[in-house]
């Protein structure tokens, strides 16, 4: 729908987690998430959403929050002389495969944002990006000061703790400092995959999202199958937080919280004791606004 020269768009971050690893479900060849135009025949907003991923990807959508709006300016946008508004969703979805219109896949989040991913330590491509940081700090005289306390604070950076929340803080940061290929510039060593647009921006937004939100809904049901084992649980959370989790104060919480319970049956998960398998109980299930939930972010 355009009013005026006024572009509204439709845009679904579609997170799964698969295999231990948190994935993203794009278009293009990985180029872009599923999106397409607000149209005067979608009934609202969220079912034109699920109209355009189904085309494109033709993947089912269950859970679907609405993210963000995006309106700036000088936001890159196909429109001459026009105005993109971008209203973009979060969906939770489990991957199956993918096919529509739209060259549709799955890719890793980690692929996009390398620098989040800390379950293994912090990664190697910090260093990279803190030297450039470095040189970025010190070209501004005027604004060195607020500079460097952005970057540390950001990034974790000169003994200042890593905060997994603000991922999309952390993109912007690369973005204004011109360290990312959206913001056009030539790098010789880009950091991490560009895609169209600002549609890592976006990402990034989700990721946020989700890592602030499973510390006080347990949406993370929402991309687990039927039954799993608590490791699986676990392994689930550490994926979407980038971080390694303490075993025994994680299953102390789950206990806790009271969120799940035993099926009865067990798996086997590394060939030794066959390990239980849970589900989530009924009342997390039905009720979706269950409030007062903490997962444990903390490293081992």
């Amino acid at each position: 729908m355009t009013i005026g020269l006024a572009h509204a768009e439709l845009i679904a971050v579609l997170t799964a987690v698969t295999g231990g690893d948190p994935r993203v479900m794009t278009v293009r060849s990985g180029d872009t998430l599923p999106s397409g135009p607000f149209e005067l025949g979608h009934r609202t907003l969220q079912s034109g959403l699920r109209e355009w991923v189904q085309e494109q990807t033709a993947h089912p959508v269950g859970y679907l929050e609405q993210l963000y709006t995006f309106a700036d300016r000088d936001r890159n946008n196909e429109i001459l002389g026009g105005r993109t508004i971008s209203i973009s969703y979060l969906g939770l979805v489990r991957e199956q495969a993918a096919s529509g219109a739209g060259m549709a896949g799955w890719h890793g989040w980690y692929e996009y944002l390398p620098w989040e991913d800390h379950r293994n330590g912090v990664p190697p491509i910090l260093d990279r990006i803190s030297a450039r940081l470095v040189s970025w700090i010190e070209e501004d005289d005027t604004r060195r000061d607020q500079r460097r306390r952005r970057a540390d604070y950001d990034f974790g950076l000169n003994g200042l703790p890593w905060n997994e929340d603000l991922a999309l803080q952390r993109y912007e940061l690369l973005y204004e400092a011109r360290l990312v290929t959206e913001a056009g510039c030539d790098l010789k060593e880009n950091f991490g995959r560009p895609m169209f647009a600002d549609h890592r921006r976006i990402l990034a937004t989700g990721m946020a999202r989700l890592r602030a939100k499973i510390k006080y809904r347990p949406v993370v049901f929402e991309l687990m199958p039927a039954t799993f084992t608590l490791l699986h649980l676990q392994k689930a959370v550490e994926a979407l937080a980038g971080l390694t989790l303490h075993k025994q104060n994680f299953r102390r919480l789950i206990e806790q919280q009271d969120l799940v319970e035993e099926t009865g049956g067990t798996e086997s998960e590394t060939g030794g004791r066959p390990a239980k398998l849970f589900r989530f109980r009924r009342t997390v299930l039905e009720e979706r606004e269950f409030a007062g939930t903490k997962l444990p972010l903390s490293r081992n």
